[in-house]
């Protein structure tokens, strides 16, 4: 099974379902892309500070490349298209200058949005 979880909510306590869905279901076998899109793209900067509380699950499930990118579209609108980049975050925009799910249904994955 893969699937794609797109991440549109900016507020971190949801975030953090789609980091430690990645996770899980990774641990457990499955292929799990995290596409950041929409307000979302914002939390790069908070969660990137080692002081903030969802840092160290950010950055693991960042260092098991489960994170395929972020919005490009999305990262430059809420200001943090070079925080993107510096973290090393794919920029994302393929459909419009934004992520399409496309893609990823012609490649077998499930779609999930948070």
């Amino acid at each position: 099974m893969k699937t794609a979880l797109f991440a549109f909510n900016g507020d971190a306590m949801c975030f953090v379902h789609v980091l430690l869905t990645a996770m899980d279901m990774h641990e457990k076998g499955y292929a799990a892309d995290v596409v950041i899109e929409g307000a979302a793209t914002k939390l790069v900067d908070e969660l990137r500070r080692e002081d903030h509380p969802l840092h160290a699950l950010y950055k693991k499930v960042k260092g098991l490349n489960l994170i395929a990118g972020a919005c490009r579209a999305c990262s430059k609108k809420m200001g943090v298209l070079e925080i993107a980049e510096s973290e090393g975050l794919r920029l994302l925009d393929d459909m419009h200058g934004h992520p399409g799910m496309t893609r990823y249904r012609e490649k077998g994955f499930e779609i999930v949005a948070f």
